[in-house]
């Protein structure tokens, strides 16, 4: 038999989704996606021309589990560079996508027990990675109001003695949302006040629109650094999904623990994609600069769009590659009650793929990547557009 804490893990609705986008292509059907969570532009040249010499040269090896000395210096130096935060090598650890360092943190983080603060809307993979390693989560909900950023007195109002760790993710998957530094600083007192770790994931950290300048919240002070653990990673930035290469820094206690655990686990992260890894972090940085230009593009051409779609309703994402629409004036019609029956209809009548809200908590939205062209987002919203004009 399969054992309880697994059983109790649901699959991604948003990798459900793609698959079942995709494999809806293979038949010939004219498909639409806006689930997917990663870049469409290639991984930079010089990225990939790093890794074929590495290659070449046998990089083919075991690497040291935590990660090789060469990345962990060039993230140490991004850490310092980009963020103001000075880490030591033994306080950085390398792992196999930022998704993995998340579920090292939590595991040596999190006792049986434990309550992990959760804001909401969340990543579908934050609360499955918290319930697999015995914790509670206690979802804190925010609203389009607030931009979908937590109040500080509502999040104070769910501390208990339990509590071990909140998740904060800026710029966020799925909102797009962005905290400023003035937000974060009320955020490190709670923490502060209550004495309890933050794990701040900023995997979107290069992704941002408007000017706007990314803020690590464990920059904000020493006593705040020594409570975070920061995740952060290559796949977004550099459109280097596939290659699983994501970081952590934090106190030497915790990187150690991540360590060990990772050594039994999934050993080193592939040695060649490493060196690939340094070349994205000490390269030519123009790329990313490009990359984000075109979401910005892609983003205005979006909400724009959207704003004609009675009844749906978006905030303005400051960041990542999504917008996250309220349906909920368009539930009840058709026997459709929540979101999931709305993307199933949405697929089923217009070919369109999209993302429904109860994956990240909030069952009357749904989550568009504009990771795609603008020809592909203009014809799937004429689509969704003529959708919701058949249910009135």
């Amino acid at each position: 038999m399969i054992s309880q804490r697994i059983s109790q893990v649901s699959p991604s609705i948003t990798l459900a989704i793609s698959a079942k986008a995709k494999e809806m292509k293979k038949q010939g059907l004219d498909v639409i996606g806006f689930g997917a969570g990663e870049p469409d532009f290639d991984t930079p040249q010089h990225i990939k021309e790093a890794c074929i010499k590495a290659l070449e040269n046998g990089i083919t090896k075991y690497t040291p589990a935590s990660g090789t000395v060469e990345l962990k210096e060039a993230v140490r130096e991004k850490f310092l560079k980009d963020n103001g935060l000075e880490y030591s090598i033994k306080e950085i650890i390398i792992c196999c996508g930022a998704k993995h360092a998340l579920y090292n943190a939590i595991q040596v983080l999190c006792s049986e027990g434990d309550e992990v603060l959760l804001p909401s809307p969340y990543w579908v993979s934050y609360i499955e990675q918290i319930r697999l390693a015995g914790a509670q989560p206690v979802v804190v909900r925010t609203t389009p109001e607030t931009d979908f950023k937590v109040i500080p007195e509502i999040l104070e109002e769910q501390i208990t003695p339990r509590t071990k760790l909140l998740i904060l993710n800026s710029p966020s998957n799925p909102t797009g949302s962005v905290y400023s530094q003035e937000e974060l600083e009320d955020v490190a007192a709670i923490a502060l006040r209550h004495n309890f770790f933050i794990i701040s994931d900023e995997i979107y950290e290069k992704i941002l629109y408007d000017g706007l300048c990314h803020v690590s919240i464990a920059a904000l002070s020493a006593d705040i650094k020594k409570k975070t653990i920061v995740i952060n990673g290559l796949s977004k930035s550099y459109s280097m999904t596939g290659w699983r290469i994501g970081y952590a820094a934090g106190h030497e206690g915790i990187i150690k623990a991540m360590s060990n655990l990772q050594s039994h686990s999934t050993s080193n992260p592939t040695s060649f994609a490493q060196t690939g890894a340094v070349a994205a972090l000490t390269g030519p940085q123009e790329v990313v600069g490009e990359m984000v230009r075109e979401f910005a593009r892609r983003r205005d051409h979006l909400i724009k769009r959207l704003g004609t779609i009675a009844p749906i309703s978006c905030t303005r994402p400051q960041g990542a590659f999504y917008a996250f629409p309220s349906i909920r004036k368009v539930l009840g019609r058709r026997a459709m009650n929540d979101s999931m029956s709305f993307c199933d209809a949405l697929l089923e009548k217009e070919k369109v793929a999209v993302v429904p809200g109860e994956a990240f908590g909030h069952d009357d939205h749904i989550r568009l990547s504009y990771a795609t062209s603008i020809e592909h987002i203009d014809r799937g919203l004429d689509r969704i557009a003529r959708f919701i004009e058949g249910l009135s």
